[in-house]
């Protein structure tokens, strides 16, 4: 390739990028100038941080985070990091010290940043093990993150390899702000919490629930109710890891539907 063809490439990507970059620029002032989403952008810094304080503040004090049953596959995995020392405080005193920078202005895209990769732990742990405290409240703790760290755009966007031409404009305060309400996004919020709450209560044929008899009641409804009683106790009872009291419950299912 020749140096005019080289020059030519660079210019095209330093354009492509430009583009990008003042497109989400512009979207991203328009949000910015709007009451409702700096409005609503509070509220999920109040909502993280009330979130994270309690559960922290236990974690420091080395006290237990649940009653669950050490058999329940989430009970086991708390228990086994609540005996590992000051890892657990340390996991509290982050926590603790995420909200805390969330709810004060000056901090908060700090306190976003920190939370993150906490909250997005708790999520994955939570869908993994089906644990019903967090299996909702979880991904709409993450997508609460993501706004956040969406609303702050701001001020981390120029460690992004795309942003070449950013755009300077300031950021409208207070008193510049619109009240138009945007629908459409409060519409699309609703959505997406009434779809996590449908899906991820709906996404798994048997869970171990918080307790045996948590766990047992919905089994008159399973499509084979033994096979559901078993996997109960294979948790609770015995305490089975879950994937192979799983293994056992759809090896008893196929049967059953093999049978008509």
């Amino acid at each position: 390739m020749t140096k005019t063809e080289l020059k030519a490439a660079k210019q095209f990507k330093d354009n492509s990028a430009g583009g990008i970059s003042a497109r989400i620029d512009q979207l991203h002032l328009r949000a910015r100038g709007n009451r409702w989403l700096w409005l609503f952008a509070i509220f999920c810094r109040v909502s993280l941080a009330a979130g994270f304080i309690p559960s922290g503040l236990v974690k420091i004090m080395q006290e237990r985070f649940t009653v669950l049953s050490s058999n329940h596959p989430m009970g086991n995995y708390l228990e086994a990091v609540y005996h590992t020392g000051f890892y657990y405080t340390f996991i509290g005193v982050m926590q603790v010290a995420a909200a805390v920078l969330l709810l004060v202005p000056r901090t908060a895209v700090l306190g976003a940043f920190i939370y993150f990769p906490i909250i997005l732990n708790i999520c994955i742990l939570s869908l993994a093990v089906r644990f019903d405290g967090s299996l909702v409240t979880s991904p709409l703790m993450v997508l609460a993150n993501l706004y956040l760290l969406c609303w702050y755009y701001h001020t981390w966007k120029f460690i992004l390899p795309f942003n070449r031409f950013p755009v300077q404009a300031a950021i409208p305060r207070w008193g510049q702000l619109s009240s138009k309400f945007p629908d459409k996004f409060f519409m699309g919020v609703v959505w997406a919490v009434f779809m996590v709450m449908v899906v991820l209560t709906n996404s798994y044929g048997v869970k171990p629930h918080n307790t045996l008899s948590e766990c047992q009641s919905p089994c008159k409804d399973s499509p084979n109710p033994q096979a559901c009683l078993n996997f109960c106790n294979c948790i609770h009872r015995e305490g089975q890891p879950l994937e192979q009291c799983l293994e056992a419950y759809h090896e008893a299912v196929k049967g059953t539907a093999a049978q008509f």
